[in-house]
């Protein structure tokens, strides 16, 4: 049997055990860092909770709960697209790196790239591949990190950048509201590994759609109040990375 790119999935008992020392994710903090001071030549708050919360992601034992529960792997990527992605945009937001690349178009792209990791043949060959397993977390991140950057430019529309923040909402509302009400499981790679969790397969994956359907609208909500509050004092959003 192929194992999944995390490591066989864990018991409740071996999952604080199951870490993943993989030199990928490991490698992944130190270039953030590296490259963060040698652009902007300054730490900062934004990039150091990020390389922390992607050090959980990946080499805590959450990489391996995600092998068991699809639901956690739903909340991995919750968290890789809109609490990492927003705090990386934040770290690099100097001026001369800003997008220039609509945001509507940045938001589509981002969509479009959620769903396709989604679909159930795709997210299952992603799972048993280390280059397509990368190339998922590296999609669903780089792209989040384009539309974050476009929501917090300078130059960006307040009403543009509300129109990405509600779009990508209603899209993972749709996308969670069709795992929510499917009537079977549809993610191969999780029809064994659910039960020593409680959960059935489908239990499993209407609790990934709740996840995706409700609290993931919360960091866009909490960032479109941000960018509100923002607009109506002489502060800029990009004072928050220094």
């Amino acid at each position: 049997m192929i194992e999944a790119y995390c490591g066989p999935a864990p018991t409740p008992a071996s999952l604080f055990w199951a870490w993943n020392p993989d030199p990928v994710a490991l490698g992944l903090c130190v270039v953030l860092g590296a490259l963060h001071m040698h652009v902007t030549r300054k730490g900062g708050l934004p990039l150091w909770t990020a390389v922390g919360l992607i050090f959980l992601l990946f080499v805590s034992p959450l990489c391996a709960l995600t092998t068991a529960l699809f639901s956690a792997r739903v909340a991995h990527h919750i968290l890789l697209v809109a609490v990492a992605a927003p705090l990386l945009a934040l770290a690099f937001a100097d001026r001369e790196l800003e997008v220039r690349i609509p945001l509507s178009w940045l938001a589509g792209l981002h969509a479009a790239t959620v769903w396709f990791w989604h679909v159930p043949d795709i997210y299952s060959a992603a799972i048993y591949s280390a280059v397509l397993y990368w190339l998922m977390q590296a999609s669903l991140l780089g792209t989040g990190v384009l539309l974050w950057r476009g929501i917090f430019a300078e130059r960006a529309n307040i009403g543009a950048a509300m129109l990405a923040l509600l779009a990508t909402v209603i899209q993972m509302g749709m996308l969670g509201a069709l795992l929510t009400f499917a009537q079977k499981p549809l993610y191969q790679p999780h029809f064994l590994t659910t039960g020593p969790f409680g959960l059935s397969p489908l239990e499993d994956q209407q609790l990934a759609g709740l996840i995706m359907w409700v609290p993931a609208a919360l960091p866009y909500l909490l960032a479109a109040l941000l960018l509100f509050a923002a607009r109506l004092t002489p502060r800029r959003l990009e004072t928050v990375a220094r």
